[in-house]
């Protein structure tokens, strides 16, 4: 879910989204492709409008703290919030997931709000502050999840790839297919035209075609023209060149 507002309003519907999901799911049924410590996984706020990032900051651990004291959840503060370096990346803080997270919780993932036991049915939540996200996924045409596998090892910066990417190869199902999934996380350092580049090379070194790419959420308009100007080799396109944009705050 992606959702805009005032500081005030943001973080009352996110904490009704809490609410919400913590009496709808429960992890111990739940299984999927994509890797969860929580019902509610990640709340990241990001600043936008003249909002801060400490004022985002300030909202994360005081969100944080609140969704602790009411839900008996534990709670981990990642990114620009995070309270200490090894939690700055949301993957390191994920890695046990929901099933193992028991194992480690009094040792290596002791919480940074909440209690130092996983909830039963909402295991425990990631918040913080971040700037804008792009969730960014390419479908191949093939069943091959190894390849999917592959590209996405390396194009991601964890693993010497691209600056400011993470990616994962994920299995689809009706029809069989695979996804290279990804989180750019900066787009002044990785552009999607290059992620769709890197990707697109590399399958079809295995004589594999890229069927489409998949935006989830919401992409902030500069990332857009930024895609504009590499695709049509646009010098000099920025944002006041854009119609629309001389009426936007």
């Amino acid at each position: 879910f992606t959702f805009a507002g005032p500081p005030e309003a943001v973080e009352a519907a996110a904490h009704a989204l809490v609410d919400a999901a913590l009496r709808e799911i429960d992890l111990r049924t739940h299984q999927g492709e994509h890797p969860r410590i929580g019902a509610v996984d990640v709340v990241p706020f990001v600043p936008l409008a003249g909002t801060t990032m400490e004022e985002c900051v300030a909202i994360a651990h005081r969100f944080g703290r609140a969704v602790a004291q009411r839900h008996d959840v534990p709670v981990y503060f990642y990114a620009r919030a995070a309270a200490r370096p090894e939690r700055v990346r949301l993957p390191d803080i994920r890695k046990p997931q929901f099933e193992g997270l028991g194992e480690v919780i009094a040792t290596t993932h002791v919480p940074d709000a909440g209690p130092s036991r996983v909830h039963p049915t909402a295991g425990a939540m990631v918040t913080g502050a971040r700037p804008p996200l792009i969730a960014f996924n390419i479908e191949l045409d093939t069943a091959d999840v190894k390849l999917a596998k592959r590209i996405a090892k390396e194009i991601r910066e964890s693993s010497g790839g691209l600056p400011a990417v993470q990616a994962l190869g994920f299995e689809l199902t009706d029809p069989p297919r695979v996804q290279v999934s990804m989180n750019l996380l900066d787009t002044s350092q990785t552009s999607l035209a290059r992620v769709w580049h890197e990707v697109e090379t590399r399958a079809s070194a295995e004589r594999v075609r890229i069927l489409r790419g998949e935006l989830i959420g919401l992409m902030p308009l500069d990332a857009a023209v930024q895609v504009t100007a590499d695709a049509l080799r646009l010098d000099g396109l920025s944002r006041d060149r854009i119609i629309e944009a001389h009426f936007i705050e």
